[in-house]
């Protein structure tokens, strides 16, 4: 085997994208390159202590930022780009999580007014023992303390909008973006249509971890240490981001109300079915219906996004992508340990 293709990125102060799309590609990667990337968190690192909130140190709309974007060699709208995510590991041994007045799903927000007064501004500081693999709550009215098993994850990957769009980092849409789905830990693949010529990959918010739902719309944010493997599918369109793990098909589906977005996810999995495993739709609908998980991603970013899943071991002999799950589970497998 030849030596594999890395490109290390370590992005300085300003070299940030905060959009999908409209910002210029920092470098060009050809299919079947590692991107060994740090990641800033989605405060841009500015939330240290409790007393740190994020209306004093942070500046809307400079949230989220994300690292990229990468032009992919060959992508052409109607490809797919795979981002294979080998390894998240947290940078640091703290993370931050926070209410923001008028966001999250249990206060009102700019779009679902109420006669109430927002929730408070309050700052929770996580401590990560990255050796035990553990997060650490700690509670700010109390004495009370909880360890909870670390799970990290991209809360946002994605590539460029379709029709000139330039959407913020903090916006999940077809695109991909700002999805917030646990279930983009290490070990999966993540499919994103490409709308553009070079499809122009970026991904940030690392997440220690996050609850299903990310309820009070911040998760335990962290900056992260990532590794990626792209390729790309020619030819074949994914028209919403798409995530396979060694156990599950995943669709999802980014939309206000709850139940569009919840459509969405339900009816691209009925699809990737039909497409990839030879079902009529009204048999994948009617297996969905009877086999199907539907966790929440999140009910609090400018559109929920919902996911639809599905075991592979409940499926027949199918080859979703073109097995190119399997093919970059084998390669990340041959990359060398640091």
């Amino acid at each position: 085997m030849s030596d594999p293709r890395i490109l290390t990125v370590r992005p300085k102060e300003g070299e940030y994208a905060w959009t999908f799309g409209g910002a210029a590609p920092v470098a060009r990667i050809e299919p079947g390159t590692f991107l060994d990337v740090y990641t800033e968190d989605c405060f841009a690192g500015r939330v240290r202590s409790e007393k740190d909130l994020v209306s004093a140190v942070c500046e809307f709309p400079f949230l989220n930022p994300q690292t990229g974007p990468f032009h992919v060699v060959g992508a052409e709208p109607g490809d797919t780009v795979a981002v294979h995510f080998v390894s998240i590991e947290p940078a640091r041994d703290w993370a931050a999580s926070t209410t923001v007045p008028l966001f999250g799903a249990l206060t009102s927000t700019h779009t679902t007014a109420s006669l109430q007064a927002p929730l408070p501004e309050v700052v929770w500081m996580w401590q990560l023992d990255r050796a035990r693999r553990t997060c650490l709550f700690s509670a700010r009215d109390s004495d009370i303390q909880v360890e909870l098993p670390m799970d990290p994850m991209h809360g946002t990957v994605g590539v460029a909008p379709a029709n000139l769009e330039v959407r913020s980092a903090l916006v999940p849409d077809a695109h991909g973006g700002n999805m917030d789905t646990p279930e983009m830990r290490a070990g999966v693949t993540c499919y994103l249509g490409v709308n553009v010529e070079g499809a122009l990959l970026s991904l940030g918010d690392g997440h220690a971890r996050q609850g299903e739902g990310e309820t009070c719309g911040v998760a335990v944010e962290c900056a992260m240490n990532t590794v990626v493997l792209v390729e790309l599918l020619k030819g074949v369109a994914t028209p919403w981001p798409r995530i396979e793990s060694d156990t599950h098909l995943i669709s999802t589906g980014s939309a206000r109300p709850l139940e569009d977005a919840f459509r969405i996810s339900q009816l691209d999995l009925v699809q990737w079915l039909a497409r990839d495993y030879g079902f009529s739709e009204l048999d994948a609908y009617q297996l969905i219906s009877q086999a199907g998980e539907a966790p929440l991603a999140n009910v609090c970013d400018t559109n929920y996004t919902c996911v639809a899943k599905i075991r592979k071991n409940w499926l027949p002999a199918g080859d979703p992508h073109r097995g190119l799950h399997r093919h970059l589970r084998e390669t990340a497998a041959l990359l060398p340990t640091p």
